[in-house]
């Protein structure tokens, strides 16, 4: 914001457009209907993972939010991952070297520009030059001299140029901070997901276990002619299968703990992961809803598109003033001697001083395309800046639908696997007493089987729209801005130092 205020400054007297950011769209919702107060809440679940949400409109996000799920491992390994990802470094790289850039330029642009020169030179002459044909003559040149140049800014153009690099600066200062709350909430998102994958593993793992315990039943009743190698079979099947469901699961806990590495900053062989499981997480009760004037300055990826308007902004003004006149200053004060020592006394000076002044009269129409290519430009960063507000919105109005609903899932997920439990049971006891088919109780091992996976999945969902709300309305990275620059500072003295 302090470069973006420096360029407005610049530019008081610019030729072009002055920027103002666009206003906020109109509401103070996003959604159609209105939201309710709280989430529902899920009885029977073990710690806080079927407590009600509350949506508490225009709450501050804490910088670093992800504690709030009370994780110690996960805020361990998301303070090591900010220190090791070279997402991360890059981001802050490229944010260096758009504020050297800028440094370049103003040096280049506000003031003028000094050189000394030494030269020395040994030459030979011809008398045919002055009509003197044989008064050749071979002698030493020495010269030192100062020289100064200086481009008056008469309309503006350089003030632009400044205003479009500071605007460049804090484009990279913005997608600094998006790679910051992505990497930040991937790993969130990855832990949960690590955690949900977990807890299906061992869920299927204890229905395999009761179905080979039941097979085993099966096999002892055959034997003695109870039941027939039909029923037998069957088990078999329905043994074999949900053991086929466990290695895509293993699978995809393989390739989410590889992620998990990646985004922290280590390779997948790295062994001192931690394991996470659904029971380390505390679901946060209340869910931050940004007013939608305030999240337009507060994502990323808004700001970002707000810096790429201002600097096209900025360029429409440099385009302007190429068409008007160009005043150049320059001189030079010196010696030229035919020894060294000469080069120092002042009978031996030289000096000149010139000003000039271009004034583009006819460049074939370059000169107004140009400028028609740079409001052109303009056009579509505006374009651009519009879609990605509206993307934001449906964002933050996605994930908050998905809260509610969530809530809503669990729930029935629950009511499901304590009935389909239920059923279970009562199947086994009326299969033991010969009141039911064996064929009934499959049905209940299957229908049993699925609603407990379902209800892991509804609470891994539950905790990753939560995290995922908390990016969607920024993440709170203003509050860890000044961190987040010392951090920058910190790798800057690194590569510095070995370099």
């Amino acid at each position: 914001m302090t470069v973006i205020a420096l360029g407005a400054s610049l530019a008081a007297c610019a030729v072009g457009p002055d920027y103002h950011t666009p206003a906020a769209p109109p509401g103070k919702q996003y959604t159609a209907t209105p939201l309710p107060a709280q989430t529902v809440a899920t009885q029977g679940l073990a710690g806080n993972a079927g407590q009600a949400q509350h949506f508490v409109a225009a709450q501050d996000i804490p910088g670093q939010w992800w504690t709030l799920f009370h994780c110690a491992p996960l805020d361990a390994l998301i303070r090591q991952a900010l220190d090791n990802s070279p997402t991360l470094a890059a981001a802050q790289a490229a944010l260096r070297q758009s504020q050297e850039n800028l440094n370049a330029e103003v040096g280049s642009a506000l003031f003028p520009a000094f050189d000394a020169k030494l030269g020395a030179s040994r030459q030979k002459t011809s008398g045919l030059t002055i009509g003197q044909p044989g008064r050749n003559s071979i002698f030493n040149l020495y010269n030192a001299s100062v020289s100064v140049s200086y481009s008056l800014d008469l309309f503006g153009g350089a003030r632009r140029q400044l205003e479009a690099l500071g605007a460049q600066v804090d484009y990279q200062r913005y997608q600094w901070q998006a790679a910051y709350l992505a990497l930040t909430a991937n790993l969130v998102t990855a832990s949960i997901k690590e955690a949900s994958l977990r807890a299906q593993i061992e869920a299927t793992e204890r229905i395999a276990a009761d179905q080979r315990h039941q097979l085993d039943l099966l096999n002892q009743q055959f034997e003695l002619g109870g039941v027939n190698q039909a029923a037998v079979l069957a088990q078999r099947t329905t043994l074999a299968q949900t053991l086929a469901a466990l290695p895509p699961l293993r699978q995809a806990l393989d390739v989410t703990r590889h992620q998990i590495a990646v985004l922290a900053g280590r390779p997948p062989s790295d062994g001192a992961l931690p394991e996470f499981r659904l029971s380390d997480f505390s679901l946060p009760k209340d869910l931050p809803v940004s007013l939608p004037s305030a999240l337009v300055r507060q994502r990323p990826d808004i700001l970002a598109a707000d810096a790429t308007l201002h600097a096209a902004s900025a360029k429409v003004g440099v385009a302007t003033a190429e068409m008007y006149p160009q005043l150049n200053i320059t001189g030079s004060y010196g010696t030229d001697a035919l020894t060294p020592a000469g080069a120092f006394r002042a009978g031996n000076a030289i000096w000149s001083l010139g000003a000039g002044l271009l004034q583009p009269l006819f460049h074939g129409g370059q000169l107004l395309s140009q400028k028609r290519a740079a409001e052109a430009a303009y056009d579509q960063a505006a374009a651009q800046y519009r879609q990605t507000v509206l993307q934001a919105f449906q964002n933050v109005a996605d994930t908050l639908r998905a809260l509610d609903n969530d809530a809503h899932a669990l729930n029935a997920q629950a009511d499901a696997e304590r009935a389909a439990r239920a059923s279970l049971d009562l199947s086994q006891q009326q299969y033991r007493l010969g009141a039911v088919s064996y064929l009934s109780l499959l049905d209940s091992q299957r229908q049993y089987q699925q609603t407990v996976v379902n209800l892991v999945q509804a609470q891994a969902a539950r905790y990753a729209d939560t995290a995922a709300l908390f990016q969607a309305v920024g993440g709170g990275w203003w509050h860890d801005q000044s961190k987040q620059t010392q951090q920058a500072d910190a790798a800057k003295a690194s590569m510095e130092k070995n370099r």
